[in-house]
């Protein structure tokens, strides 16, 4: 097709069309093909937005009123709003393997742990200083003493640490006064290099009474004499025994002083009678052990950190000591206490038990970091699960202050973008009024999403309020612009529809495209990011309604104040400007004809208003058909107008100094960022070097990208959400660097035989075991496991019955003159299974209770495993076996001669039971990842043996996620690439701008891919969402520009110009106002939320305002799509002479004017709306430069409006 002529080129027999196509019948030509019907669409679309905003118009105040009390009425639901702030709610992923096992886990055990652990980490000062020495311990101690020694009073009682603490196993002992002293004296679990020494006792605050003796304290109790001395009085046999399998010896009370010199040190301690200070690292090394030497081992790795040791293996040195307590879980803490004589009154309850041990864990924290001095050489960071849950609270606590300052700065922004000299045409109330509809819109979606059940958190809280302002601004100053360039033709009454027609189509595609991308980033399977994502598409379809329903309203009601000359914002007052306010009507041009077929035809007519500086009035005329001119040219050669609704574009210019009165302007009011596009940066922009310079540099941008998206690690640390600084983050750096342990288990779940699996089961373990991040257990120490413990238990007992079997001490009738073990054994060895006939005393000297291969009969299995937990609690405690079904509770009784306890319960399949290991080294995200992994591998491998089995602890529940992270990532981008794609095509109805706005909008995602990897910000679930809606957010900068692009006419260059006159204001205004929303989060406490949300969200608004105004322009100048609509003509011999060039149809005017007048100069753009279409897209003119007229015509009445008086000059 022939390119069509440039509007200078019209012949002088066509007529320019009113505003209302005219009656007689016109010659049309219209761009036929594959265009036509998207235009029809597209025009359609168009007239409905007309429909609804002429609609509004005439009921602006009802639409208002019900639209204020609709997201009124939903902002209430913020009353109901939940914060969730339990990380396994917030991280684990919806529907994964994880999340079952998860789930199957709470099924069988409940919702929480076994115990809590408050945490005392020391560290020197000067970083590097060894730590295994007297003084360094000393301090230790003084720190764990004054922490342990904490109490708190609740409810009229007082709680300290031995109430409320972990006990590990506590035996249930036959004689009641041994029973109660056990009870009061059973030791508290805590870990601490302490325990290698006689000062560990003093953190233990049990205590017990005799008579004739001093309190009994683990600082003065040793239980071996105390047997003795209570061996005539009590039969102790059995507790004797368990004593000494789990090899307690003389407990604290044998281990050597840390400070001889303690008048309290026993006599029994090895260097009490020397005063030696004791060799620190050689006491430590190989870890230390509880009151217990064979269950209470701990490993060095979990009491000291920054290690090093000699050639030998020997310990030298180290940098860190830890001290771990545990106390019990609130359901724990409730049950031991319910029914209890210190309770009974208070109305115990599971949540008073919760607040009791959040008290005694904040005041634990707190007394324990005052313990030191300020000027001591080692310093103490203390933690605790309550301190976690704290930071979290704190974490998701909406800031009023910076949501206040947010919005004032927004309002302050929005008022003086939109205020102008003209008062009567300035729009400040309007911007106002705006902002606060939108924080309306926000608060009303988040009000909905309470009322549909979606939980906060800390991304809703701190990011959602200003990112939703921010987008939602954008679309406000859109509308605003748009409404105030509608020509000045139109009527009245058509305002809102005119401005909804020109700039619905782009609010309607930016929004969707946001709702679309924000829904698509909820295929993150992260409950925190899913929840956040699923608010904000809410959020934006709220303020998608609220722009397109209500603030079309205030925009209306803003008209009503402007037509009446109304000060701005002083509503109340006239303006004093209003005598300026000049309304021009279009004329024809005779009897010339146009083709009405053409969808959309701009032309200008020039009025020249002349200021009576006698009588003060304004008189308008319009000069006749027969004065034709040709303008300047303007920078580009095109014909770009400005609009020519307000008095800054009518009283323009000033001819003569004679003048002593005259209708002008300031300059800096003539001045604005349309302006600036027009005369400056789109000539500027549009040249062939600035072109290429553009490419070449967004070229270069891409590629660092592309090198910087290689840096990016995964992972996301706990001390990248603490906030920089404080003792929290202190606590958890050293932890990082010194204690990078994880407690995890492997779980086998029910669904097989255990008792036939056990050769399974131990290949499990050794396999789990051999994975390089698990700790393996000192070469001394056996495996600690429940399957191990319970073997050895049997073999324990195997041995005691076959010595007294050969003593004679056992016989096939009787075991009373047996040892305890023996009379156990005894038990087992008759049981056969079989409910018919479950004795059989045959087997005594037949069988063995573990088999030569080390496997236990499958017929003994779960008989033999109630009796294992019943005798030995020391060993199931020390296992972690938990088990699920518990087996039932049996006790046995040597001289019961009934026979009754022959007969053993057997224990119901177990459904749980686990396997604890320690992982450590686990530093980077792929170490975790490694860990996953190989874990994995091993529960597969186990699978396909028969055992269902898979490893559960932090580890798994907060990084496994990375597994897949960057596949899902990918996977969304793709199909949100493809959904935009898809809206934009069928918006645009332009499959070929569509694509151009994919690509930009993928080279922004790739972009700020790379920019993270060069800022160190880690890839994690969070900043994949903020990925994931660049794409969204990207089309509120480039969607505008291609809808510009795509509707204007001419060339590319031309139209590229066009697209940028008219929408680099409010683009620009779009990214500042969501700047100054993204600004408060600079604000932020917590660090991450700085870095991982402020800095990547300003990257994301200044990539997506250079995309939009700077390489779209000129890939569109390039290899943009072809106009929609393309103008031809007829042949005709009448042509202009001499030949008008490329430029506007103008008329001409004489050279001079009467003394008494000053002249100004305004263009108005006409449209020709094609019928029977509901409304058709206007596009609006632009500012011409200035020219000189030849003639003026003489006034007549046809072609002058009323006079109007006339103000001062501005």
């Amino acid at each position: 097709m022939a390119r069509a002529p440039a509007l200078g080129e019209l012949p002088p027999s066509y007529t320019p069309p009113s505003y209302t196509p005219p009656a007689r019948e016109l010659d049309p030509q219209i761009l036929t093909g594959s265009l036509k019907t998207p235009l029809w669409l597209r025009a359609y679309f168009q007239g409905l937005l007309f429909s609804l905003g002429y609609r509004i118009q005439r009921h602006c105040g009802k639409v208002l009123f019900l639209g204020l009390l609709a997201f009124g009425a939903m902002a209430l639901g913020l009353r109901v709003a939940i914060i969730e702030t339990d990380l396994e709610q917030l991280w684990v992923e919806v529907g994964s393997r994880v999340s079952q096992e998860l789930h199957y886990t709470k099924e069988k055990l409940g919702e929480e742990a076994a115990y809590t652990s408050q945490m005392l980490i020391q560290t020197a000062r000067q970083e590097g200083e060894n730590v295994l020495t007297p003084e360094a311990l000393g301090l230790h101690l003084q720190a764990a003493l004054t922490a342990s020694k904490v109490q708190v009073s609740l409810y009229g009682k007082s709680w300290d640490l031995n109430k409320i603490c972990y006990k590990s196993g506590v035996p249930l002992i036959e004689n009641g006064m041994i029973e109660r002293m056990i009870e009061k004296l059973f030791p508290c679990v805590i870990l601490t290099p302490l325990d290698c020494f006689w000062e560990g006792a003093k953190l233990q605050g049990g205590s017990a009474y005799l008579p004739g003796r001093p309190d009994i304290q683990w600082t003065n109790l040793d239980p071996e004499q105390l047997l003795e001395e209570l061996g005539p009085f009590a039969s102790l046999e059995s507790f004797r025994e368990l004593l000494e399998k789990a090899q307690v010896g003389q407990a604290y009370v044998g281990r050597p002083c840390l400070h001889p010199d303690d008048l309290h040190c026993p006599p029994s301690a090895p260097n009490h009678h020397s005063r030696q200070p004791p060799n620190v690292a050689q006491e430590l090394n190989g870890g230390c052990h509880g009151f217990s030497y064979k269950f209470m081992r701990w490993q060095e790795e979990l009491l000291l950190g920054g290690m090093a040791r000699d050639s030998q293996g020997q310990l030298l040195r180290a940098e860190a000591l830890q001290s771990t307590f545990l106390l019990m879980s609130p359901r724990q803490l409730y049950e031991h206490f319910r029914g209890d004589y210190q309770t009974h009154d208070i109305g115990w309850s599971e949540e008073q038990a919760a607040t009791v041990l959040q008290a005694w864990q904040r005041r634990f924290v707190q007394l324990a970091q005052e313990a030191l001095p300020k000027n001591s050489t080692q310093q103490i960071h203390a933690f605790s699960s309550t301190t976690l849950d704290d930071i979290l609270q704190a974490f998701s606590e909406v800031s009023t202050a910076r949501v206040v300052g947010g919005y004032l700065l927004m309002l302050a922004y929005a008022c003086v973008t939109m205020l102008r000299w003209d008062c009567a045409q300035s729009q400040g109330a309007v911007g106002l009024a705006g902002v606060l509809l939108v924080a309306l819109a926000v608060a009303s979606g988040l009000g909905l999403c309470a009322l549909l059940g979606l939980t906060f958190n800390a991304a809703t809280t701190q990011v959602l309020p200003f990112l939703a302002l921010g987008i939602g601004v954008d679309d406000i100053f859109l509308l605003a612009h748009a409404f105030t360039e509608a020509p000045p033709s139109t009527p009245l009454q058509e305002r809102t529809g005119e401005c909804l027609q020109r700039t619905g189509t782009s609010v309607a595609l930016t929004s969707i495209n946001n709702m679309v991308a924000f829904f698509m980033a909820a295929l993150v399977p992260i409950p925190a990011l899913r929840a956040f994502s699923l608010q904000a598409a809410i959020v934006v379809g709220c303020n998608f309604a609220a722009v397109m329903l209500v603030f079309p309203a205030i925009l209306s009601l803003d008209l009503h104040r402007r037509h009446c000359q109304r000060l701005d914002v002083l509503c109340c007052f006239s303006s004093p400007c209003s005598a300026r306010v000049i309304q021009i009507l279009p004329q024809e041009l005779g009897d010339r004809t146009v083709p009405v077929g053409i969808t959309h035809l701009t032309t200008t007519v020039q009025a020249f208003t002349h200021c009576d500086a006698g009588s003060q009035h304004v008189v308008t005329i319009l000069p006749p058909q027969t004065h034709l001119a040709s303008p300047l040219s303007d920078p580009l050669g095109s014909e770009l107008f400005s609009p020519g609704g307000s008095t800054r574009d009518l009283l323009g210019q000033e001819e003569g100094a004679r003048q002593k009165k005259a209708c002008r302007s300031l300059p800096c009011a003539r001045w604005n960022l349309g302006h600036f596009a027009r005369h400056q940066f789109a000539p500027l922009l549009l040249q062939s070097r600035s072109k290429a310079l553009v490419l070449v540099l967004f070229g270069a941008l891409l590629g660092l990208s592309l090198y910087g998206a290689t840096l990016v690690q995964d992972g996301l640390a706990l001390t990248d959400v603490v906030p920089r600084g404080t003792k929290e983050h202190a606590f958890l750096s050293a932890q990082l660097r010194y204690f990078s342990l994880y407690e995890v288990a492997l779980v086998t779940q029910g669904g097989f035989d255990y008792a036939h699996s056990q050769r399974a089961l131990f290949e499990l373990h050794q396999h789990f075991s051999s994975l390089k991040a698990v700790l393996p257990p000192p070469a001394t120490q056996a495996p600690r496991t429940w399957l191990h413990y319970y073997r050895s238990w049997l073999q324990g007992i195997q041995a005691a019955f076959d010595r007294d079997w050969a003593s004679g001490r056992i016989t096939r009738h009787s075991y009373r003159n047996g040892s305890e073990d023996g009379a156990l054994a005894y038990k087992l060895l008759i049981q056969t299974g079989d409910a018919q006939e479950p004795l059989d005393f045959n087997q005594l000297t037949t069988r063995r209770l573990v088999d030569e291969e080390g496997l236990i009969p499958p017929e003994l299995f779960y008989v033999g495993l109630t009796v294992w937990v019943s005798s030995d609690p020391l060993g199931l405690a020390a296992s972690q076996a938990n088990f699920y079904p518990p087996p039932p509770e049996w006790l046995h009784d040597k001289y019961d001669t009934t026979g009754e306890n022959f007969r053993i319960p057997e224990a119901q399949p177990l459904e749980f039971a686990q396997f604890p290991f320690l992982l450590r080294g686990l530093q980077k995200t792929s170490d975790f990842v490694e860990a996953i992994e190989g874990a994995r591998a091993a529960c597969e491998e186990a699978g396909r043996a028969g055992v269902r089995a898979y490893p559960s602890g932090s580890p798994f529940l907060f990084w496994e996620q990375y597994l897949g992270l960057r596949r899902c990532f990918l996977l969304a981008v793709c199909i949100l690439l493809a959904c935009t794609f898809l809206v934009c095509a069928l918006l645009l109805l332009n499959p070929w701008t569509a694509g151009l706005l994919v690509l930009v909008l993928a080279m922004m995602t790739v972009e700020l891919f790379g920019i993270m990897g060069f800022l160190g910000i880690k890839l994690s679930a969070i900043p994949v969402v903020i990925l994931v809606a660049s794409v969204g957010i990207g089309v509120e900068f480039t969607a505008h520009v291609a809808l510009g692009f795509l509707t204007a006419q001419g060339s590319r260059n031309l139209r590229a110009a066009r697209a940028l006159e008219h929408t680099f204001a409010p683009v620009t205004d779009g990214a500042v106002s969501t700047l100054l929303g993204l600004l408060m989060l600079a604000g932020s406490n917590f660090d991450f939320i700085v870095r991982y949300f402020f800095v990547v969200l300003t990257v994301l608004t200044l990539l997506g305002l250079l995309h939009g105004l700077v390489l779209l322009p000129v890939l569109l100048s390039i290899v943009g799509p072809p106009p929609e609509v393309v103008q031809m003509y007829k042949e005709s011999p009448e042509v202009l002479s001499p030949p008008a060039p490329q430029g506007g149809l103008r008329w001409g005017t004489p050279p001079t004017l009467p003394q008494s007048f000053a002249r100004v100069t305004t263009s108005l753009t006409v449209a020709l709306h094609a019928p029977p279409l509901p409304g058709a897209y206007t596009h609006t003119a632009s500012e011409e430069p200035a020219w000189s007229p030849t003639t003026i015509p003489a006034a007549s009445p046809s072609s002058t409006l009323s006079p109007r008086p006339c103000s001062a000059t501005r």
